[in-house]
C-alpha cells in the first residue's frame, strides 16, 4: 500500500541504497557493541581493572546494550500501522529522541572516561570565577543536549520541510499555527511548526551560550588545554 501511494516510482537500485544504509547502521552498531564488550571482558579477566573502573565499564557496556534495544524499539514504531497516517510510515519522534539522547550520553561518557585515564587531572584553585565558569559550562552542556534532542523531533516529524526561510518563518517572525494543537503542551512535541520554531530558538541560544562561555573564559587564567577546549567548542558551534 505504501509503495503504491508514495513510492511507486522507486527503482530497485534506489531501494537497495536505502536498505544498505539501514543494514550498515545496524552492523556498525553491533561492531561498536563488540568493541566495548570484548575488550572489557578481556581486561576484567586479566585483572587490569580497578574496582571503580569495573563499575564504569559495566555502566558503559550496559549503555551500549540499552542503545541497541532503543534502536530496535524505535524502528518497531515505524512498522506499526497508525490509524491517522497510512501514507507516510515514520518512527515515533519520542523514540527517535530517546535513541539519539542515549547515543549522546554513551559517547560523552566514553569520551570522559577515556580522557580521564589518558590525561592527568589538573588541580586549579577553586576561585569564585572558576566555580561560575564550571556552572556556566554545565548549563551550556545541558542546553546543547536539549537542542540536539529537539533536532530529533524535527527529523521525526519532517518539521524541517514546513518552513525553509530564515530568520523568519515564511513572512512572519512567529507563525500563526504555532499553537494550533490542543492541549497547548502537545504543540511542543507533535506540531511540526512548533518543533521547528523551538529548534531554531534553542540553536540560537546554544550558539549564544557558547560564545558567552568563551568570552567569560578569557577573563580567567586557565591552563592551555582548557583554553584550547573552549576555543574548539566555539569553532565547532560556529561551524554547526
Amino acid at each position: 500500500t505504501v509503495f503504491n501511494s508514495l513510492n511507486h516510482d522507486m527503482t530497485l537500485t534506489e531501494f537497495k541504497f536505502i536498505w544498505y544504509m539501514e543494514y550498515s547502521h545496524r552492523m556498525w552498531g553491533r561492531v561498536v557493541g563488540l568493541a566495548y564488550i570484548l575488550p572489557a571482558a578481556y581486561f576484567w579477566r586479566k585483572g587490569w581493572l580497578s574496582r571503580p573502573m569495573k563499575g564504569c565499564v559495566l555502566a558503559l557496556c550496559g549503555l551500549v546494550c540499552f542503545q541497541g534495544l532503543l534502536g530496535w524499539y524505535m524502528v518497531k514504531s515505524g512498522l506499526e500501522e497508525k490509524p491517522d497516517s497510512y501514507d507516510i510510515p515514520r518512527v515515533s519522534q519520542y523514540r527517535l529522541a530517546a535513541h539519539l539522547g542515549s547515543a549522546l550520553v554513551l559517547y560523552s561518557a566514553s569520551l570522559w572516561t577515556g580522557l580521564s585515564l589518558l590525561l592527568p587531572r589538573q588541580k586549579l584553585p577553586e576561585t569564585p570565577q572558576l566555580l561560575r565558569l564550571r556552572q556556566f559550562a554545565h548549563g551550556t552542556t545541558a542546553l546543547i543536549f536539549l537542542t540536539a534532542l529537539s533536532g530529533a523531533f524535527v527529523a521525526g516529524l519532517d518539521a524541517g520541510l514546513v518552513y525553509n526561510s530564515f530568520p523568519k518563518m515564511g513572512e512572519r517572525w512567529i507563525p500563526d499555527d504555532l499553537l494550533a494543537f490542543s492541549p497547548v503542551l502537545k504543540n511542543i512535541f507533535e506540531n511540526p511548526t512548533t518543533v521547528q520554531f523551538d529548534h531554531r530558538i534553542l540553536g540560537i541560544a546554544s550558539v549564544t551560550a557558547v560564545a558567552a562561555l568563551y568570552l567569560f573564559s578569557r577573563k580567567i587564567p586557565l591552563p592551555r588545554r582548557t583554553r584550547m577546549a573552549v576555543t574548539s567548542l566555539l569553532a565547532v558551534a560556529c561551524m554547526q
